[in-house]
């Protein structure tokens, strides 16, 4: 009973080092002793949390063999795209929890584990939380070619301003122009949709600001177009947006790419 609570209380410290919900996955527990084989059960992210808990605690238990066949690891998970305009991201699979984030469309996933019509996802930074399935789709994206740097762009059935509206997509989104003509972009969208925007609300990948001095002019420009947005927790877009939100989209759009929340961009800068 003495070296399963010694077990234990290592492994707990092995886990609070893995506590960052929104990258992290690892709950892992001491199942079994039995002679000099040690039983864990629980869930991981990844292989590598698994190897990291077994070598913390390799040291103080040397003689023990670790079975953990019986631990589920979640990656590599499944393929996904949102193929809405935007959803959330939550941090628990219900329209009541916290949002986290939001995803745009077009946007990469990796589904790691379901339950019911929600899908615990992974982001393409590790970013982690619930989308809602059903606006989720298996089906790859088209290639982007552009991001629309508009705070909201309008999609219309014909390259007219007048033609009926078959949507809108808003700033930040990464999507493919398959043709322009007279002004107009006609997107290729993640659902299988298409509409024409203005040409004038992208920006073609190609062109993204390549030094620091331009992308500072970048981000002040289009910060301005977002004067009177609504602030919204885990929001990312003008819908409603919070401050790393804002500085992460600001930053996307003049062609670099950050972590989604302040204490991760600090982390991630440099003076």
């Amino acid at each position: 009973m003495k070296q399963i609570r010694e077990l234990r209380a290592t492994l707990n410290d092995f886990l609070q080092t893995q506590a960052d919900a929104r990258t992290q996955l690892c709950r892992l527990e001491v199942a079994s002793l039995a002679a000099d084989r040690c039983t864990l059960t629980g869930v991981v992210l990844d292989q590598a949390t698994l190897a990291a808990a077994k070598a913390a605690l390799f040291p103080s238990f040397p003689s023990l063999s670790f079975d953990t066949s019986a631990v589920q690891v979640l990656r590599p998970g499944r393929p996904m795209a949102v193929s809405v305009n935007l959803t959330g991201l939550f941090a628990q699979p219900s329209w009541l929890a916290e949002q986290v984030s939001q995803l745009l469309d077009g946007q990469p996933l990796e589904l790691l584990q379901e339950e019911g019509r929600w899908a615990f996802v992974r982001q393409a930074d590790g970013y982690l939380g619930w989308a809602y399935v059903p606006y989720l789709t298996g089906s790859p994206p088209p290639a982007p070619t552009h991001l629309v740097s508009a705070p909201v762009a309008l999609l219309h059935v014909a390259p007219q301003a007048d033609a009926p509206l078959v949507g809108r997509i808003l700033g930040g989104a990464a999507v493919r122009a398959a043709a322009v003509e007279a002004g107009w972009a006609r997107l290729a969208l993640a659902s299988g949709a298409q509409g024409w925007a203005p040409a004038d609300a992208l920006r073609p990948l190609e062109d993204l600001p390549q030094t620091a001095e331009e992308r500072r002019a970048q981000m002040l420009a289009d910060g301005a177009r977002f004067i009177g947005v609504p602030y919204l927790w885990g929001g990312c877009t003008a819908l409603g947006i919070d401050c790393s939100g804002f500085v992460q989209l600001l930053h996307r759009l003049a062609g670099v790419t950050l972590p989604r929340d302040a204490d991760m961009q600090y982390a991630a800068g440099r003076p």
